[in-house]
């Protein structure tokens, strides 16, 4: 519950009378936005049943926090309002809620489900008690459009889905905004679904806008500007080259844009520069796909695209950090977060047998000798390969600690609509050990730039007693490896937001004497309904499980009766030009991949010196095949130095490949189905 939005519901009873029987709507500022005087409006309808508190009536729905939420449905919401019992049903519109938990009886909280855009009722019963049926008018409103992601860094870039229903973006499309600024670029995908490239922002949740010849359709609080793993922004995009290119330049660290960036056709065949905007547009008939397009900048690292076969690229160069590209200044900042965080307080919650009473840990056994029962909270992370690690100690959770209904917590987060969980279970004080045996999760979680989210209850009604086994057939060991497999099993709670267990990582040595099993997941029933299991699978090398290695990943089940079967490994890949550890011109690459793996889309290098401070990178739309680069070093201070290089090379394999539409992300292994890995010494 965010706190400075419940004032008004709850500071008084008269002032709650009021909410119901107001003759004009009420206003509420969206405070997170920052977009200078956006609002959203409820209606102040009523009837005979929802008339005040003060009127006598021993039932009553009185409010609903947040107020709105995507059409999709799986938003939590708390529901204010008095003489609420344990089994509560809850009806948006009379379609039922999901994951109903009545915290006590003056608040539940549940996940709207499913609805048609607009105001829409909300009603609470007590069982089948028809007597205690009270309704909300207009309680809760489905916002038309949605984003997804959701959430992306401060310095924009990031590539969005705008969704909607019932829309012809098709015919009538004029613009897209997020927090009233245009996207960078706009495409319009189907009559529901654009694709917007995300502005540059301030912290905090923003407003997403899409403009119609017919009318104008805002979702608030619909994307939120914060630190982002994913990377999907830039990259390739637009129609087929026909003799003209736009190529837009920014600096991957600030956004600002970079005038006067090298952009260059081919080996020279063309060349010019961006303007004060970071924009150059090329017109010339040599450009005809596909083209070979690198942009480079003083003091940064350039990238190059070979054979693009469409007319725009958006570059986001990383800055090179050293002192001699600060000038006479301090070098740019290269870390921290600079968004005001929020707070989350809530409590576990376990069966009990008296109404609105604090639960035993039933699931979990009792401590022996030296243990304590024990349960950790995380956030759900984008990253599948991050190890289980217990938290710090304002994310524990133990039996002494405090709660009406259950045991509270307040933790900070960054803001977002985040996804919450808990694994209870004991610890081992002499040693730290910690065996897991009980696993509870929220999904849809609004934080706000310095406000509280308050009532977050998670239900610790989830044995941790599951078994899934991965099926896999990794590739064979070659000279310089892979030689064992690191194998691990999620849950994803939400689109890309994953659970990270212990005891779900296991590196057996290749040829696998039999397929690795994992124990200790919760079944996907009740709240956890519609989740499912994400095995992945590495063949890598040495104890530091690293290159070369060959890697599957995003093979999702529902159910532990079936084994996961992970499939896809591509061969690892082999520099032929240069030669290790020989000459490089700085200009031929080739490369070729054995035989016998599924066929690679993409290869990407990594070529970096100078002790990594500088890194170029080149995306090809190709497995086996030999390149040249445009000289970069007339270009002073956009070329690599002299010296030592590493060339890092990618196989990727990617889903639905389209390599006119491909982003930054997906030149990292985040944004690749499956990707073989290895790395070679030469000497520029």
């Amino acid at each position: 519950m965010r706190g400075p939005h419940w004032i008004w519901l709850l500071a008084s009873g008269a002032l709650a009378a009021c909410i119901a029987t107001a003759p004009e709507p009420l206003r509420r500022k969206n405070q997170a936005s920052g977009g200078g005087g956006e609002s959203f409006e409820a209606s102040s309808s009523s009837s005979g049943v929802t008339t005040g508190p003060d009127d006598g009536d021993p039932h009553k729905v009185i409010g609903v926090d947040p107020p709105h939420g995507p059409f999709t449905g799986g938003q939590r919401v708390i529901i204010a309002g008095k003489g609420f019992t344990p089994d509560v049903k809850v009806w948006f519109d009379g379609v039922p809620a999901d994951n109903v938990i009545a915290i006590d009886p003056t608040r539940i909280q549940v996940d709207a489900p499913p609805g048609v855009p607009g105001l829409v009722d909300v009603s609470a019963q007590n069982g089948d008690d028809t007597s205690t049926l009270r309704s909300l008018p207009a309680g809760y409103t489905y916002d038309a459009i949605y984003a997804e992601p959701n959430r992306g860094p401060v310095a924009g870039g990031t590539v969005i889905r705008i969704l909607g229903t019932g829309t012809t973006w098709d015919q009538d499309f004029e613009e897209a905004r997020v927090d009233q600024k245009p996207c960078t670029t706009a495409q319009v995908i189907s009559p529901t679904e654009l694709r917007c490239t995300v502005p540059k922002g301030t912290p905090g949740a923003k407003s997403v806008t899409v403009t119609t010849s017919q009318d104008v359709t805002t979702a608030l609080d619909a994307y939120t500007y914060q630190d982002s793993e994913d990377g999907f922004k830039g990259g390739l995009g637009g129609d087929p080259i026909a003799g003209s290119l736009r190529v837009l330049a920014y600096d991957n660290l600030s956004g600002e844009p970079i005038p006067g960036a090298h952009v260059i056709i081919g080996d020279t065949a063309l060349y010019a520069q961006t303007d004060s905007s970071g924009l150059v547009d090329l017109s010339d008939p040599l450009l005809q796909s596909p083209a070979t397009v690198t942009v480079a900048a003083d003091c940064h690292s350039p990238i190059t695209f070979v054979d693009v076969p469409v007319d725009t690229v958006t570059a986001y160069l990383d800055p090179v950090i050293t002192p001699q590209c600060a000038g006479e200044g301090d070098p740019p900042p290269g870390g921290g977060n600079p968004v005001l965080t929020g707070l989350v307080d809530g409590q576990l919650v376990w069966p009990s047998s008296q109404e609105f009473q604090k639960g035993a840990w039933s699931n979990v056994p009792g401590p022996g000798p030296g243990q304590k029962r024990i349960a950790y909270l995380y956030f759900a992370t984008s990253n599948r390969n991050q190890p289980f690690s217990i938290p710090s100690a304002s994310f524990q959770v133990d039996e002494d600690d405090p709660g009406d209904i259950g045991y509270g917590f307040t933790i900070s987060s960054v803001p977002g609509n985040r996804t919450l969980y808990a694994v209870a279970g004991l610890r081992t004080l002499a040693t730290n050990q910690f065996t897991p045996y009980a696993f509870g999760a929220v999904d849809g979680v609004a934080i706000f730039p310095g406000e509280a989210t308050e009532n977050v209850i998670i239900d610790m009604d989830h044995a941790l007693d599951q078994a899934l086994t991965v099926s896999v057939s990794p590739p064979a060991p070659g000279p310089k490896g892979p030689d064992r497999l690191d194998a691990r099993v999620v849950v994803e709670l939400a689109v890309r937001q994953y659970a990270i267990l212990p005891g779900m990582a296991k590196t057996p040595f290749i040829p696998l004497s039999s397929d690795p099993s994992f124990v200790g997941l919760p079944g996907l029933d009740g709240s956890l309904g519609g989740m499912r299991y994400i095995a992945s699978a590495a063949a890598v090398t040495g104890s530091s499980l690293g290159a070369p290695m060959s890697v599957v990943r995003a093979v999702a089940t529902t159910t532990t009766s079936q084994p996961a079967d992970v499939t896809g490994f591509v061969a690892v890949p082999a520099l032929q030009t240069p030669a290790t550890g020989a000459p490089w011109n700085g200009r031929d690459l080739a490369t070729s991949f054995a035989s016998g793996g599924f066929p690679v889309d993409m290869t990407v290098y990594e070529v970096s010196s100078g002790g990594g401070l500088m890194r170029w990178v080149i995306a090809v739309p190709a497995a086996d095949h030999s390149i040249t680069l445009p000289d970069l070093t007339p270009y002073e201070g956009a070329h690599l130095p002299d010296g030592p290089v590493v060339i890092g090379v990618y196989g990727a394999r990617i889903d639905d490949f389209d390599y006119g539409s491909i982003g930054y992300g997906n030149l990292r292994p985040g944004g690749m189905t499956a990707y073989s890995l290895d790395f070679f010494n030469a000497l520029l």
